[in-house]
C-alpha cells in the first residue's frame, strides 16, 4: 500500500477523479467539499483507501461480488496467461476455456445443459426476458409474453431489467419503462400481508391470484431471486417454493431463478435455488462467478428451452438471433474456472454455512441488547437486520439514521450496507455479505462494530 501511495500524486489522482469521473449511485454534489473515496488496494477480507486507512470488507466488493477474497494471484495469472494466449473472438465461435467452464458450470446445475455468456447480470436477465419473448412469439402464437417478478426483488439496471424491478425507487424518473412486466407480492413473513400460520403457501398463492387475473395463457415466465438481495436480505418461508414450483408447472409458465447475488456459495451452497429443491428452466449469474477479477454472467437453461430456438432450421428466424460482445472475452471463465477451483479445494462452502451462523447467532445476541433491531434473517453468508424504530409496531428505522450507523461502522474500518433508495419508507436493513474466506475473529469484528454503532446512535 504505502509503495503504491508513494509512486502516485495521491492529490493529482483525487483531482481528476473529481474532475473527471463520473461514480455510479453517487450524488457527486458532495465531491465538492469532500474527496471522492479511492480503493487502492486488497488482500484477504482487507481493503486499504488512498489514505492509507484499513478497512475490513463486509460486502465484498460493495456489491456482493469478491466471494474468494481479494489478492488471489492464482486467479490473475490464469487470466495473464489466457489472454496473452487468446484475449477474444466473437461468441459465435467457441474458445477453450469457455467450453472448460461451461462443463463444469453444469456439473453443479443438475436439469440444466446450456450456458450463453454475457457480461453482466443486467444482461444475463436481459437474455431470458428476450429468450421468453421468443419462444411466445414462436410457439404460443405472441400471447403467452408476459413475466412476472416480486415486490422488492431487483433484477438489474437496464430499462427493460429495471421494468422487472420490485424496488421503485431503482426505477423513478427512467419511465417509460417495457411493458409486460407484471408484479406478485413480496414474501418477507416479517411483514407479511395475510395473518395465517402457513404464510409461505399463502405469499406463493398470491402469485396464482395474479396468474389468473392476467390470464394463464399470457405469462410465459417467473423471475425471482432465491433470496432477496438489496429488497432488504429476505429468505423465503417453508413452503413456499414447493408452491412456486407446483404453479409453475400447472400453467406452464418457465421458472427464472436470478442468481446475481446468491450464486457461487453466497449462500453455502453453490447456487442459492439448491437449498430449496426447484427446478428451474432459466438460472442467471454474475458478481461471484469470477469473484470480480474478470467481467462474465451465464444466463443457464435446460435442454428443453436449447431445443425451442432449433427445432425449425429451414426457417431464418428460429435462432435466438442475439449477440454479447464481450461475451467472447476469455477472460471470464478462465477467471471462473479458477474462481470455483478455490471455492472446492478450500472447502468455502462449508466455511460459508459456518460462518454465517456465526453472523446469525451474533447479531440475534445484538436484537436482544439493540431495541432497534426488529428482524434477523439471513442464508449463509448473506444476512440482514431490520432497524425499526419501534418492536411493537414494526415501525421502519428512519432511512437517514440507519446510514449514520453505516458511517459509524466505516468510521471504525468495517465496511457494510443497507438497502438504499430502493423501498420508499423501507430503507430501513442492514445487509452483510462478507467473503467466502471470513474467520471467526472477522465476524466478531464486524457484528461488534455494529454494536458499537448502535450504541452511538441510538444510545
Amino acid at each position: 500500500m504505502e509503495g503504491l501511495a508513494q509512486a502516485n500524486d495521491l492529490s493529482e489522482v483525487i483531482e481528476a477523479d473529481r474532475a473527471h469521473m463520473w461514480h455510479h449511485l453517487s450524488q457527486h454534489k458532495q465531491y465538492e467539499t469532500v474527496d471522492p473515496r479511492i480503493i487502492v488496494e486488497g488482500k484477504g477480507m482487507r481493503v486499504w483507501d488512498a489514505a492509507g486507512k484499513e478497512h475490513l470488507d463486509a460486502v465484498s466488493g460493495g456489491v456482493w461480488t469478491v466471494n474468494v477474497g481479494y489478492g488471489r494471484e492464482s486467479i490473475a495469472n490464469a487470466v495473464r496467461d489466457q489472454l496473452i494466449k487468446m484475449n477474444y473472438f466473437a461468441h459465435s465461435a467457441g474458445s477453450i476455456p469457455a467450453s472448460r467452464f461451461s462443463k463444469r458450470l453444469i456439473e453443479k446445475m443438475p436439469g440444466l445443459s446450456r450456458v450463453y455468456y454475457s457480461n453482466s447480470g443486467s444482461e444475463a436477465n436481459e437474455k431470458v426476458f428476450k429468450m421468453v419473448r421468443q419462444i411466445s412469439h414462436r410457439h404460443h402464437g405472441g400471447k403467452k409474453g408476459k413475466i412476472l417478478f416480486r415486490e422488492r426483488d431487483y433484477h438489474g439496471t437496464t430499462i427493460t431489467a429495471l421494468a422487472t424491478s420490485g424496488q421503485p425507487q431503482r426505477a423513478e424518473q427512467y419511465g417509460p419503462l417495457t411493458p409486460g412486466f407484471v408484479m406478485v407480492p413480496h414474501c418477507l413473513e416479517y411483514r407479511k400481508q395475510w395473518d395465517v400460520e402457513n404464510y409461505g403457501e399463502r405469499a406463493a398463492d398470491a402469485i396464482e391470484e395474479v396468474i389468473l387475473r392476467e390470464g394463464p395463457d399470457t405469462i410465459g415466465a417467473l423471475c425471482l431471486e432465491p433470496v432477496t438481495a438489496g429488497g432488504g436480505v429476505i429468505v423465503p418461508p417453508a413452503g413456499y417454493w414447493e408452491r412456486v414450483q407446483e404453479i409453475c408447472r400447472k400453467y406452464d409458465i418457465l421458472l427464472h431463478i436470478d442468481e446475481v447475488v446468491c450464486g457461487l456459495g453466497r449462500t453455502g451452497t453453490w447456487f442459492g435455488y439448491q437449498n430449496f429443491g426447484v427446478k428451474p428452466d432459466f438460472v442467471t449469474m454474475a458478481k461471484g462467478v469470477a469473484s470480480g477479477y474478470a467481467a462474465i454472467s451465464c444466463t443457464v437453461t435446460t435442454e428443453a428451452v436449447f431445443d425451442m430456438f432449433k427445432d425449425d432450421p429451414s426457417d431464418p428466424m428460429s435462432y435466438f438471433r442475439d449477440i454479447s460482445t464481450f461475451g467472447g472475452c476469455t477472460a471470464g471463465p478462465v477467471a471462473a474456472l479458477e474462481n470455483m477451483r478455490i471455492i472446492e479445494d478450500e472447502g468455502l462452502l462449508e466455511n460459508t454455512l459456518k460462518m454465517g451462523a456465526r453472523v446469525v447467532e451474533n447479531l440475534s445476541a445484538l436484537q436482544e441488547k439493540h431495541a432497534v433491531i426488529g428482524d434477523v434473517r439471513g442464508k449463509g453468508l448473506f444476512c440482514g437486520a431490520e432497524l425499526v424504530a419501534d418492536r411493537a409496531t414494526k415501525e421502519p428505522m428512519d432511512e437517514k439514521r440507519v446510514a449514520a450507523v453505516v458511517a459509524d461502522v466505516m468510521a471504525q474500518g468495517v465496511i457494510i450496507g443497507m438497502t438504499n433508495r430502493s423501498l420508499p419508507g423501507f430503507n430501513n436493513t442492514l445487509c452483510l455479505s462478507p467473503a467466502l474466506i471470513a474467520t471467526p475473529d472477522d465476524i466478531d469484528q464486524i457484528t461488534d462494530a455494529i454494536d458499537r454503532a448502535l450504541t452511538r446512535v441510538f444510545g
